[in-house]
């Protein structure tokens, strides 16, 4: 049976699923809204810790130019590329976002480099968008779904989530494992807020014990597309190789296995080994599809345990 909604005045009626495929629009144009040239303000502060001799540490703030690009659109998915633009003209690739429409295939970071496979049920995930995080190697960060909200002129999607630590205290804390995140995407008129509300949580057999609260607010403020053009000559030249590296990392995932990832193999973590092959690839010139992939997946089964 179809559901219909219907307006009183005029008494005029509408199928439900019209009206969910309006929605679903709406979603898709804020997704694709978020892409494009930024310069960005990365800003995080400590606020809270039940623990009263809790030294804070200090704010951290930084900026950078970023180029952010739907490399691939679909009706039910968006892959989102970053690319640091450095200041020299040097571009880095950063992080990737892909945005599925009623995803069931959920990986959840537990702790130290383990992430399990969930399967979710559909109903609960109907009308949902996972964002599903990758860094920099294309390896599991943390994935999260939840609805988009567009209301009251207010466009934003909002999700809680465990995930490992950030790459600003990774290398200089051990005094917690996770870190929840409630992320919080917003759609601005000057480009979009990535808003979060994080806890660092330490992790162990007797339970999640809280050491600090966490401010965190990213501001992408739209410019020209033009002051990113060596972040768009570089992905053009580098695109299919990190296509080849998404092919690999893709077959792992469709195993739906849980994952544990070592964090170095010969002294290097695992994107030093694969921004090496890129490079490789790079100076090879022509570089054509698949013609690294063996490697690639040679190099990511090193880091499987």
């Amino acid at each position: 049976m179809k559901l219909f909604l219907c307006i009183l005045i005029g008494w005029v009626c509408i199928p439900g699923s019209l009206l969910a495929q309006d929605k679903k629009k709406m979603d898709h144009n804020a997704i694709q809204s978020m892409c494009g040239c930024y310069e960005v303000t990365f800003e995080y502060a400590e606020t809270f810790s039940p623990d009263t001799s809790y030294q804070f540490h200090d704010r951290k703030t930084s900026r950078g130019l970023e180029w952010i690009l739907a490399d691939e659109i679909g009706d039910n998915s968006i892959v989102i590329q970053h690319l640091l633009v450095l200041g020299n003209g040097m571009v880095i690739k950063h992080w990737r976002e892909d945005w599925i429409y009623e995803n069931q295939d959920l990986y959840t970071f537990v702790k130290d480099n383990l992430w399990q496979y969930e399967q979710l049920k559909p109903e609960p995930v109907k009308g949902q968008w996972t964002q599903k995080v990758y860094q920099v190697d294309d390896s599991p960060r943390y994935e999260g779904t939840a609805t988009w909200i567009h209301a009251d002129g207010k466009h934003y999607w909002e999700s809680e989530v465990d995930a490992p630590l950030p790459r600003r205290e990774y290398t200089q804390r051990n005094d917690y494992n996770v870190m929840r995140r409630i992320n919080r995407h917003q759609i601005r008129d000057y480009g979009h807020v990535h808003d979060q509300d994080n806890r660092k949580i330490l992790r162990t057999e007797a339970g999640d014990q809280l050491i600090a609260m966490e401010k965190g607010m990213n501001t992408y403020r739209k410019v020209d597309d033009s002051h990113c053009k060596a972040a768009q000559d570089w992905w053009a030249q580098s695109r299919v190789f990190w296509k080849d590296v998404r092919i690999a990392w893709e077959e792992v995932y469709k195993q739906k296995k849980d994952l544990v990832l070592l964090k170095k193999v010969e002294g290097q973590p695992l994107w030093r080994h694969l921004f090496a092959l890129g490079q490789e690839a790079n100076e090879e010139g022509n570089y054509q599809a698949g013609m690294f992939l063996g490697e690639i997946k040679k190099t990511i089964q090193l880091f499987m345990q």
